[in-house]
């Protein structure tokens, strides 16, 4: 390819698509391409999709066309993601506007797996990437996942899981921290199953924890499965000086957690939660939660509602439950309509936004930590990157700073912080 090529990359979804995208661009780069501003701009304009649930699907195909609007006559536009692989010959027979669809382990550049036969390994894990352009990156240490959770298609298409190696994801963080980076964020669909697909001596996530806190100023971990959460890995989380626990709880309702194939019940999840803060009492929690799975009773709902109530976690997504085909509950009856779920989701958002903000409030006055991600940007270990609040800081805090700051104000999910007279030492 010639370097006078450039190439602009749009991404959807979760951290974990934002990692793929980054070894993406680090392939691109490395062929030569210049990165554009703006997809106008662009030669080559990639869309990394994301297919968890329908709405997600419907926001990459809207981007999708979108950006085949935008783009100048001669450009190339390829889908690639959860899209491309789940959905790959009728999303390229739907789309004609689209010059090529690439499922994962497929170069943007070779176009569509044909006949569905797989082309030859790329596997992304352990492309190169740039330098993050922001003080913290993700990380992501396995791809696919085991579980057989009845509401989900990544495996089908994720595959099953595959770890990374130590040596491998320890290259990748010291290239990071070289670069700036302060904040690592350990990712992958089942964080805490991190080795157990590569045999003796490699099935425990807490030794790679306590090799990247070596490196990195900042570890924080997102998604983890209750059923994992031991006092090992509790303790191994506590000592990073990032007490953040994003925990995968889904529901609380025992039957319908059963239903979902899960773990746990809402009495486990809150006996968890109060021994991480009688350990640590500035622990933070995030967790998220679908709503109108088959079968969810009123109880259910107001079981679910009451657990928010007592367990106050900082922070708490709520999603309508989305069929999805091939998955175990595709099939299950007792569906929820689709008017009582958005009113089951209407009063739980409602519920948790009250409690946020009133957590929020409590922090005025407060000393904390910060990490300045942009110019007048910042977040304490409370907030992880692109997903909670942040805190409002001077800017003039340099960028990549760790300063020490008052809670002078809050508002909604948001803070407000000044700097204390004596930085925190670097």
């Amino acid at each position: 390819m010639s370097g006078r090529r450039t190439f602009f990359v749009e991404t959807l979804g979760c951290p974990k698509n934002q990692v793929d995208s980054d070894k993406l661009v680090g392939t691109l780069l490395a062929d030569g391409l210049l990165p554009a501003t703006s997809p106008d701009d662009a030669d080559l304009v990639v869309v990394n999709t994301c297919a968890f649930i329908e709405e997600a699907r419907q926001e990459s195909i809207d981007v999708v066309l979108a950006l085949a609007d935008r783009k100048h006559a001669d450009a190339e536009l390829v889908v690639t993601g959860c899209m491309a692989e789940r959905y790959g010959d009728e999303l390229a027979a739907a789309l004609p506007e689209v010059d090529a669809v690439a499922g994962f382990g497929v170069p943007i550049t070779l176009g569509r797996k044909p006949g569905g036969k797989p082309l030859p390994a790329f596997d992304l894990l352990n492309l190169p990437r740039p330098a993050s352009a922001v003080p913290w990156a993700y990380v992501k240490v396995a791809e696919g996942c085991d579980k057989a959770c009845g509401f989900c298609a990544i495996p089908s298409f994720r595959g099953p899981q595959r770890s990374r190696s130590v040596a491998q994801i320890l290259t990748e963080v010291d290239e990071l921290v070289a670069g700036g980076g302060k904040e690592i964020v350990l990712v992958a669909q089942d964080l805490a199953s991190y080795g157990r697909d590569q045999g003796v001596g490699t099935k425990d996530l807490v030794p790679l924890i306590e090799l990247v806190s070596q490196r990195a100023e900042r570890v924080r971990l997102l998604y983890l499965y209750p059923s994992d959460l031991t006092e090992r890995l509790v303790a191994a989380i506590l000592a990073t000086g990032v007490p953040y626990f994003d925990l995968s709880l889904q529901h609380v309702s025992a039957p319908l957690l059963r239903r979902m194939r899960r773990w746990g019940d809402g009495a486990k999840f809150l006996e968890r939660v109060e021994a991480i803060r009688a350990l640590e009492p500035t622990a933070a929690f995030r967790s998220n939660f679908i709503v109108g799975y088959p079968g969810e009773t009123e109880d259910d709902h107001d079981q679910l509602l009451a657990f928010v109530d007592e367990a106050q976690l900082d922070w708490c997504g709520f999603f309508a439950y989305s069929r999805e085909k091939g998955t175990y509950a595709a099939d299950l009856d007792s569906a929820v309509s689709p008017a009582l779920m958005g009113e089951r989701l209407a009063e739980l958002r409602h519920a948790q936004d009250t409690i946020t903000a009133t957590r929020r409030d409590d922090l005025i006055g407060s000393q904390v930590d910060v990490l300045v991600d942009a110019p007048g940007v910042a977040r304490s270990h409370r907030e992880a990157p692109e997903i909670d609040g942040i805190i409002t800081v001077p800017t003039s805090l340099v960028v990549g700073e760790i300063r020490s700051v008052c809670i002078t104000g809050a508002e909604g999910p948001d803070l407000y912080g000044q700097p204390l007279a004596l930085a925190r030492p670097q």
